[in-house]
């Protein structure tokens, strides 16, 4: 019988033998059939029948630990010859008769030997350890790991050419396996009763740790935060992807040139190693010098004398250098041969480091340069910003200084806009954007945030924030704060929801929704805005840029004028201005102001004109078609007059619920603001005042004169004259 089969038929035998001491046996008048078990004396192992899967008609004789949920197994009878039928069973007619059987079925024949078994008792309840003792063999053993639970040894036995370790647990321990899994890897398990699991308690190293995993000339390198592969000095990677494929040097070595032994110190030795006995140091170089094929060399004293009286070792390499390790536990010495010179090597290191440190200076340099810069350019902003902050609290027309005006952080508008979403934005024109935004108050708000390249400016911008100390009126916008933070300027409107003017106005579905009476109140609502900016305010103020557009609606359907950002404030003795700048909308500007750049309170009275005409016939002052064949609004108005049909100009969503006498006194006066001349135009005291008294006699309008686009050309004259077109407001407006 051979003598490796002997530690299985002990095992058989140990088996039937602990089974047999259990209350439950394996008799004659009781076989083992599928579907039954035996337990262990200590309960804690059981023999069967079991099949490896639910789906899998094969049986297999199997012991599996009995108190754990998930059978685990520890040893299989049968497993390269299942049963195939269910109806298997496991029988004995004398155990001795049985024992036999088995050893010769499993075992086979082989020429005889002898072998003692022993059964170490644990808290496994049988024996299923086995121990081979065999004259002259070394053994050694130590306690492995422990706890204040158990106490697992290990035992080593040394055969001359192999190594056998085997694990003992204390009685009271807890279960333990060791087992050998798919990948290779041999683990240590113990059962934890508090989680039902199997925890691993040791376990083959992985990553570099593996042997030989960093390749030849490679190494694992402990002394970061995470075991990685290093080259060794003088050496590069083979493919940086691939690190088990090892290094290669940098410079070839050449037997009988110039070179040199590098020593690198705090290394684990690689293996394949040649021991040579009884050298000193000295010795042990020579002896890799002389060898063109050593590769290199390590040396250690020993404390102790070895078996052959030693008190050195001498260790060289003529191969590769694989499984080496930095900064581990057992580290020493080890000196590697390079090619080349130190002397050389040394200069080549000084010219690397002196051109690592001009290019470190050189990026510091640059760096230092870029921070500097941005500062100069953030202390220029602020310093801009401080400017801008003192030019708007500067002394106005008016003689006030020390203007105060709500200032808003721009942190709270972009929260408030949700960083300027496209989906918040309101509208957009010549003079940038508008969104819409709700405050940390919840307050919603309408912010326009003034572009870079806006046609409204430093100026313009100053004239609204300083009119928001200034005013305070139902029928004008209420500018909430502003905001100036480098490069962008904003300012904050209280947030009206029905939009502007135009969006109803001159849209075909939306214009029904104006109603004579909502239309009566937007034109007296606008004269009163207009006339408390020229009388009634401590300012006389012309806004110069009253448009369908800048009249905002709020949900009650209130007029309130906006963008005052043209907007000029007169002294109080001043009635007229000059300006080599004119700014405006095309066909809302006054003849003068249009063609010589003279403006006054009159110049908004021909705007409101131009508004009501608009607001009664809902058709726009600059149509790019001929308007029933006048060339603007205003001529086919004023000749509907003449003629005594004005109701022919009445917006024909309107006209049939409309007082025709009124619409037709309100067209009268409408013709009285847009006269050519501003000194036939009626102040705006007077407009409000024809507007709601009926009784008031109107004057005769003088027929108006038609001035071309081309009369009003930048340029002329000597002016810069800021033009704008009707269809240059916001191209999709919502509430704001």
């Amino acid at each position: 019988m051979d003598v490796a089969s002997l530690p299985v038929l002990a095992f058989l035998f140990l088996i039937l033998s602990s089974l047999c001491q259990c209350n439950d046996q394996l008799t004659q008048a009781k076989p083992l059939s599928p579907g039954s078990m035996l337990i262990s004396e200590g309960g804690v192992f059981a023999l069967g029948f079991f099949s490896p899967a639910n789906f899998s008609k094969n049986l297999y004789i199997g012991i599996w630990h009995h108190n754990v949920p998930k059978r685990t197994l520890v040893w299989v009878a049968n497993r390269d010859n299942p049963i195939t039928t269910p109806s298997g069973r496991l029988a004995i007619t004398n155990n001795l008769e049985l024992l036999l059987a088995l050893m010769t079925h499993l075992a086979g024949t082989s020429p005889a030997a002898s072998i003692l078994a022993q059964t170490f008792r644990s808290s496994f309840g049988m024996g299923l350890c086995l121990a081979a003792i065999v004259n002259d063999l070394t053994v050694s053993g130590s306690i492995y790991q422990s706890n204040a639970t158990y106490v697992l040894y290990q035992s080593i036995t040394n055969t001359g050419d192999k190594f056998y370790y085997s694990y003992t647990a204390s009685d009271g321990s807890p279960y333990t396996r060791v087992l050998l899994d798919y990948t290779g890897k041999m683990r240590l398990l113990i059962w934890n009763n508090i989680t039902s699991l199997w925890t691993v308690v040791s376990e083959p190293p992985s990553g570099c740790d593996l042997y030989a995993s960093c390749g030849p000339f490679g190494y694992c390198d402990h002394t970061g935060l995470a075991p990685t592969c290093q080259c060794l000095d003088g050496f590069e990677p083979v493919d940086n992807l691939n690190f088990s494929r090892g290094c290669r040097r940098k410079e070839a070595l050449k037997c009988g040139q110039e070179n040199y032994f590098l020593t690198l110190p705090g290394m684990k030795i690689a293996d394949k190693f040649v021991h040579i006995r009884n050298r000193s140091f000295d010795q042990c170089e020579a002896e890799c010098s002389r060898n063109c094929s050593c590769l290199a060399y390590a040396y250690a004293y020993l404390s102790n004398a070895g078996t052959m009286g030693d008190t050195s070792r001498c260790l060289v390499w003529t191969g590769v250098l694989i499984d080496m390790g930095k900064a581990t536990i057992a580290s020493e010495n080890l000196y590697l041969r390079l090619g080349g010179s130190p002397v050389k090597n040394k200069s080549n290191l000084a010219k690397i480091l002196l051109l690592t440190i001009a290019c470190l200076l050189l990026i510091a340099t640059t760096a230092l340069l870029r921070i500097y810069k941005y500062r100069g350019k953030r202390q220029q902003k602020e310093i801009q910003k401080r400017r801008m902050l003192e030019y708007l609290r500067s002394t106005d027309e008016d003689g006030d200084r020390n203007i105060e005006f709500p200032l808003i952080s721009f942190q709270d508008i972009v929260s408030a806009t949700d960083n300027f979403s496209e989906s918040n934005m309101l509208g957009k024109g010549g003079f940038g954007k508008v969104y819409k935004g709700v405050l940390q108050c919840a307050k919603e708000v309408a912010i326009k945030r003034l572009g870079k390249g806006s046609r409204q400016g430093t100026e313009e911008f100053r004239n609204e924030v300083i009119l928001v100390a200034k005013l305070q009126h139902r029928n004008l916008v209420k500018l909430l704060g502003c905001c100036i933070h480098e490069d962008e300027k904003l300012l904050v409107y209280e947030y009206l929801s029905n939009k502007s003017l135009d969006y109803f106005l001159f849209d075909s579905e939306r214009k029904p929704m104006l109603q004579w009476p909502t239309r009566h109140k937007i034109i007296q609502g606008v004269a009163r805005g207009i006339l408390y900016l020229h009388q009634d305010s401590r300012l006389t103020i012309i806004h110069r840029d009253l448009k369908a557009s800048n009249i905002l609606l709020d949900k009650e359907m209130v007029p309130k004028i906006s963008d005052f950002g043209m907007a000029r404030i007169f002294c109080s003795n001043q009635h007229q201005a000059n300006t080599n700048r004119v700014v405006g909308t095309y066909g809302y500007m006054s003849p003068e102001y249009a063609m010589e750049g003279a403006f006054s309170v009159k110049s908004d009275t021909y705007s409101f004109g131009v508004v009501l005409l608009e607001v009664v016939s809902g058709l726009k002052i600059s149509s790019p078609h001929l308007i029933m064949d006048f060339p603007n609004l205003i001529l086919y108005a004023w000749n509907l007059w003449k003629d005594g049909k004005t109701e022919n100009l009445v917006d024909s969503s309107v006209k049939e619920n409309c007082p025709l006498d009124e619409v037709s006194r309100f067209i009268h006066i409408g013709l009285l603001c847009v006269q050519d001349s501003p000194d036939c135009r009626p102040l705006m005291s007077a407009v409000v005042s024809m507007l709601e008294n009926k009784t008031i006699q109107l004057p005769i309008p003088t027929q108006p004169m038609y001035f071309a686009r081309r009369d009003v050309e930048p340029g002329r004259n000597g002016n810069n004259r800021a033009l704008s077109s009707n269809d240059m407001g916001f191209t999709e407006l919502e509430g704001r």
